[in-house]
């Protein structure tokens, strides 16, 4: 099972194809390719598809929760969401045909509560940036 199969999320809305590195329980770096047939491209804008800053967002948190997830001496955190963007900052937006590259560092964890900051470009464009939270209960050891 890779890494990206923990997510709890349906392909449908998983915003990470591919992690190209990964430092257990403390960052990652991974890619999505905004392919054109998301759904949410068809009304975000008619003829001139955007993918949404929002998701840009989620992408972060999703290979946050990743990185988190994947550390060696922390049992994973159950029921893990998101719960908190601080700071987010959106630059720019990604067309179809662009490529995503997305990083997520983990900054501070208090329990099953885990901040992570991020940062999504293509290329050397910075599209978003911003601090997520994400939480849940503390697993079972």
């Amino acid at each position: 099972m890779s890494a990206l199969d923990a997510l709890p999320h349906g392909p449908e809305f998983r915003f990470v194809d591919e992690i190209t590195e990964l430092e257990g329980g403390k960052r990652a770096l991974g890619r999505y390719t905004v392919r054109g047939d998301e759904a949410f491209l068809a009304g975000h804008f008619p003829g001139n598809p955007l993918m949404p800053g929002v998701i840009l967002l989620e992408a972060i948190a999703q290979l946050g929760g990743v990185a988190a997830q994947s550390d060696p001496e922390i049992p994973a955190v159950e029921g893990l969401l998101l719960t908190g963007i601080r700071g987010a900052k959106i630059l720019g937006a990604a067309v179809p045909g662009e490529v995503l590259e997305i990083s997520a560092t983990v900054e501070g964890r208090l329990g099953p509560m885990i901040q992570i900051g991020g940062e999504v470009k293509v290329g050397e464009r910075v599209l978003a940036t911003a601090k997520v939270q994400l939480a849940g209960a503390s697993s079972a050891e």
